[in-house]
C-alpha cells in the first residue's frame, strides 16, 4: 500500500491511473478504523480497479467544545486494516497542506444541513461539504462509500455533488452493528463498562419507534412519544433529538404514509451518540 502525504502527489497518481482507464474508489475517513469501516473498504475494493482510502481528522467540521484533540488515533492499526483489506493508497494530508496560509473558501448547505446535527453542531456540516469537496478535487474518484449510521451527512453529500456535479457516484453502505445493536463508531472507545451497556438504548428506541410504524401508528408525535420513552428509562442519558422525518429531505414528517427515517441523537457522560433506522409503514388497506 502507497502512502501519499502530499495532495499534489495524490493528484497527480490520480491522474496517471485515470489516464490508463482504471476506475478510482474512496473511502473518505478520520482514522480510528473499526469493522464498520472495513465493510466500507471491502465493498469499494469490489466496485473500482483502484482503492483509496483517507485518513485525515478534519478540524473544521469540530465545534470549540468538542473532542478534536481528544479523537481516537490508531495510524499503525489504520495500516493494518486497511493493507489486509487491499487498499492501493491511504491520502493522509496534514492541516496545513489541506487549508494552507491564507484559504478561505467554505462550502455549505442550506435547507439538508439546517436541523438535526446541523442544529446541534453548527460548524460541522461545512466542515464536513468543505472537506469532502476538496478530498473529491484531489482524489478525483469515479465511486465513493459512506456510512449509513451519519445518515444526514451521507444525505448531504449526495445533494453536494448533484448540486455541484461532481460526477462522484455515492454509495451509502448500511450500518455496521455490535452484536447488541450499538452503531460502530470510533468514539465507542470513550465508553465506559456501564456507559457501553447503557449506549444500547438509543437503538432500542429506534426499533420500538419501527415497530410502532409497522404496527400501523401513523402519528409522527406517538412514534417519537415511545421512542423517548425507552431513552429516558436510563437517567443517564440525555435527548439531543428523536426524530421522524423524510428520508429524502430529513424534514419532519407529521404523520408516516410510506416510510420514514427515525434519527436520534443522545448524550451519555461526556459521550455524544448518533444512530438512525429507516422503516417502512404498514400498507392501509382499502376497501
Amino acid at each position: 500500500m502507497k502512502i501519499i502525504r502530499s495532495p499534489r502527489a495524490m493528484m497527480a497518481w490520480s491522474h496517471e491511473v485515470r489516464r490508463q482507464g482504471v476506475t478510482i474508489g474512496f473511502v473518505p475517513t478520520m482514522g480510528a478504523l473499526h469493522d464498520g469501516h472495513r465493510s466500507l473498504i471491502r465493498a469499494a475494493r469490489l466496485r473500482c480497479d483502484a482503492l483509496v482510502v483517507s485518513i485525515f481528522v478534519n478540524h473544521t467540521q469540530f465545534g470549540p467544545r468538542e473532542d478534536l484533540a481528544r479523537y481516537p488515533r490508531s495510524l499503525e492499526r489504520d495500516h493494518a486494516l486497511c493493507r489486509a483489506e487491499g487498499a492501493d493508497v491511504s491520502f493522509e494530508p496534514t492541516a496545513n497542506a489541506m487549508y494552507p496560509e491564507g484559504f478561505q473558501t467554505t462550502v455549505s448547505l442550506s435547507a439538508i444541513a439546517r436541523r438535526w446535527e446541523g442544529e446541534a453542531r453548527p460548524h460541522h456540516f461545512c466542515g464536513v461539504a468543505t472537506v469532502v469537496v476538496k478530498l473529491f478535487s484531489i482524489v478525483r474518484p469515479h465511486v465513493a462509500l459512506f456510512g449509513e449510521k451519519d445518515f444526514q451527512q451521507s444525505a448531504l453529500v449526495r445533494q453536494l455533488v448533484a448540486d455541484l456535479n461532481l460526477g462522484v457516484e455515492i454509495i451509502v453502505h448500511p450500518t455496521v452493528r455490535e452484536r447488541d445493536g450499538l452503531a460502530m463508531s470510533s468514539r465507542n472507545v470513550y465508553l465506559s463498562p456501564r456507559e457501553r451497556i447503557v449506549a444500547t438504548m438509543l437503538y432500542k428506541s429506534l426499533r420500538a419507534g419501527a415497530a410502532a410504524i409497522r404496527s400501523g401508528v401513523t402519528d409522527a408525535a406517538a412514534v417519537q412519544a415511545t421512542m423517548a420513552e425507552v431513552v429516558r428509562r436510563e437517567a443517564t442519558l440525555t435527548i439531543d433529538y428523536l426524530a421522524v422525518c423524510d428520508p429524502r429531505t430529513l424534514e419532519p414528517l407529521p404523520s408516516v404514509v410510506s416510510g420514514a427515517v427515525l434519527l436520534g441523537a443522545v448524550r451519555l457522560g461526556s459521550v455524544r451518540l448518533i444512530d438512525n433506522l429507516t422503516v417502512t409503514a404498514r400498507p392501509r388497506r382499502t376497501r
